[in-house]
């Protein structure tokens, strides 16, 4: 399969062709039934003739084209429909029937605040011009109305309100919400990907677009929100978040100040707070990639935090010269794992009121996870004579000086 993607150095553009090279490479295994030979990628640096030659030999199009930021209005029906004019007439030209996709807005449906919208205007033509292509020639488009498209590489000060927030949290500059109660509607740029592969492989998600104040089945729809329908003139991707201006800026205020307060907010599978999170990090500078952490360290060796959870406890990393011991505590109810990565120990443990040692040799030649039992005093012993102990230390709970949960007491 011979893949074009105009628009190819845009937002969805750049995201869309590096992971389609993943598939065609075999890096990405999760879409089998696609195989890709050529990937296209026209651009305003190619050529009309480029264009021609690609539309003879492509079996699939993606048409992300399009003008959102013009200097004058008029720009946007010649880069919104003009342009997708152009390549329609091109296909037709090379009679190829090949399936097209159309990157289209929510603003197309005319509804609400975007009722007098030249973009969603000339959205809404170029998706006309795609329908009436599709009943001509007897070919399949998929027309999507994409809402607030986000994820890496999305230009900051341009049309992404969370993409400038991003980048300027990022880079310790202000910001403005004007309205922290505004939601958003956002569509993650990986959600998206997904989305597109299965169009190539011809089950995309079908939807109509019901009228503002119509009722089916109980649901009220405002003019802008798709409604699943297998027989759907539109098509949509399925999974979107909704968030408020206010969260998204709280969020990314605790993302920026994870360096220091090695706190990691919840993160769990498919959130929006995972997705932005990976959105922030594509945003930090050179010179925050990499951060220093509180080494605490003293004639034994060293002690430092590495990270934190609300309720996953935290990480940390235990450095003992040689011939030391540490530890000599126990805890009420907080409980660790010991993972000794470096070097070669010995871990003790005495259950609090007996004289019973259990001990457990350790070595970074055969990693293991030691429990350190709840009511059971212990210690770690470095054993070599010349080289450090490197212990990566898991607790229960984050360390809380107030309330420490750990009593001194030899094993």
């Amino acid at each position: 399969m011979n893949i074009l993607v105009t628009g190819a150095k845009g937002f969805v553009g750049r995201n869309l062709v590096e992971n389609l090279k993943n598939i065609r490479d075999g890096k990405n295994r999760t879409r089998s039934n696609l195989v890709i030979d050529e990937i296209y990628e026209y651009d305003l640096g190619n050529t009309l003739e480029q264009l021609d030659g690609y539309c003879a030999k492509t079996d699939f199009v993606f048409n992300l084209a399009g003008v959102n930021r013009p200097k004058d209005p008029a720009e946007f029906r010649t880069g919104n429909f003009g342009f997708a004019n152009l390549l329609l007439d091109t296909l037709k030209r090379h009679q190829n029937r090949c399936p097209v996709m159309l990157s289209s807005s929510v603003q197309a449906t005319l509804a609400g605040r975007f009722g007098t919208s030249d973009y969603g205007i000339s959205k809404r033509d170029g998706e006309e011009l795609f329908f009436r292509y599709a009943e001509a020639i007897g070919t399949k488009v998929y027309v999507y109305r994409f809402p607030n498209l986000v994820g890496k590489w999305v230009r900051p000060n341009y049309n992404s309100a969370v993409g400038t927030f991003c980048y300027n949290i990022a880079n310790d500059l202000p910001i403005t919400v004007n309205d922290p109660t505004v939601e958003l509607e956002l569509l993650f740029i990986d959600d998206l990907l997904e989305e597109l592969y299965d169009a190539m492989e011809g089950h995309p998600h079908r939807a109509e677009y019901p009228k503002t104040g119509e009722q089916i089945d109980g649901v009220t729809y405002d003019g802008l929100s798709p409604r699943a329908c297998e027989s759907g003139q539109y098509c949509y991707a399925p999974v979107t978040h909704k968030a408020t201006l206010g969260y998204i800026v709280e969020c990314l205020h605790t993302f920026h100040a994870q360096p220091k307060t090695l706190m990691m907010p919840q993160i769990a599978s498919g959130s929006f707070e995972k997705k932005l999170y990976s959105m922030y990090l594509s945003y930090l500078p050179e010179e925050k990639i990499a951060f220093d952490l509180d080494m605490k360290c003293d004639e034994r060796g060293s002690f430092t935090e590495l990270l934190k959870t609300a309720d996953h406890g935290q990480v940390s990393v235990n450095i003992s010269k040689p011939g030391i011991t540490k530890g000599q505590h126990w805890h009420n109810s907080k409980w660790e794992f010991f993972i000794v990565v470096f070097g070669h120990g010995l871990i003790q443990e005495r259950k609090v009121g007996t004289d019973e040692i259990l001990e457990f040799e350790v070595s970074g030649e055969k990693i293991q996870a030691v429990h350190m039992l709840p009511g059971y005093t212990h210690n770690i012993i470095n054993l070599s004579e010349t080289e450090n102990l490197v212990t990566v230390m898991w607790a229960n709970e984050a360390f809380d000086p107030e309330r420490p949960d750990t009593f001194g007491e030899k094993v």
